[in-house]
């Protein structure tokens, strides 16, 4: 009978092996299909990242902005000042964040990642939103991505929000529950919708996990997508999750819709 120190290092030599035979077969394949821009496709040294020019066309969303919705603001007005939108329409939430403003870029990449099969896009968003996202990590909040109806992944065949939460679960090392909330109704993509017309698409779509507080065992959660647009899905799955006794909620995206940008969803 083994010992446990015997199955460590069984484990260990196990895990050892994988990762030889995986970093064998990117040897092998790299000379086939290099690395190319997640955007262009231009040829790039290392995968999973933009080449120089389209990384530079990316714009970052960082201070000042407004604590609440996490729009940014053209100039420092103070660190207790919120926007407009916040003061005219409180979300439900704490605090939203997003790395990027949507753009051309952007919308590409989301595109690509939501609709053109290539959850691969996930590693990199997951990169610039856990810097972006950093004072969301306090506390050892739990990620939960924005669900997808069980009909419209199995066409997509994954989640993107899923996969975005699960990439940045690995960068910060929290907690991922990618059920503690569901899609229980059907809806229509929100895409040409009104800001009125999406939150009556998404009302009452979502529904809580029947033990979400012992599997939130008491931690904020933190809401994980795509982009952001009005904010009626995470508005929703806010209310969700605070009708069903989560205290807090907080949400990070990969791209936000900033009105007065280039190219508006």
């Amino acid at each position: 009978m083994e010992s446990n120190d015997d199955l460590v290092k069984r484990r260990r030599f196990g895990e050892h092996l994988s990762a030889g035979a995986r970093q064998l077969g990117l040897g092998l394949l790299d000379p086939l299909y290099p690395p190319t821009c997640l955007n262009c496709e231009a040829p790039l040294a290392t995968p999973d990242t933009l080449c120089a020019a389209c990384f530079a066309q990316l714009r970052p969303i960082s201070d000042p902005l407004c604590p609440r919705l996490g729009l940014p603001f053209a100039a420092d007005i103070g660190p207790d000042a919120i926007s407009a939108e916040a003061m005219a329409d409180p979300p439900p939430f704490g605090r939203a964040r997003a790395a990027v403003v949507y753009d051309e870029i952007a919308g590409t990449l989301v595109s690509r990642l939501k609709y053109g099969d290539r959850p691969e896009l996930a590693r990199f968003c997951a990169r610039l939103m856990a810097g972006a996202g950093h004072e969301l990590w306090q506390g050892g909040p739990v990620l939960v991505p924005v669900p997808l109806h069980p009909a419209r992944q199995w066409s997509r065949r994954y989640n993107q929000s899923a996969e975005l939460a699960l990439a940045l679960g690995k960068l910060t090392g929290l907690a991922v529950d990618t059920s503690l909330v569901r899609r229980a109704r059907k809806t229509r993509q929100q895409v040409g919708l009104s800001g009125e017309g999406r939150q009556r698409n998404v009302a009452g779509a979502f529904a809580a996990h029947a033990e979400v507080l012992v599997r939130a065992a008491g931690r904020r959660v933190v809401l994980v997508d795509d982009v952001y647009t009005t904010g009626a899905t995470t508005k929703a799955v806010t209310r969700t999750l605070l009708r069903a006794g989560v205290e807090a909620v907080d949400v990070m995206t990969f791209a936000r819709v900033v009105i007065g940008a280039d190219m508006p969803i």
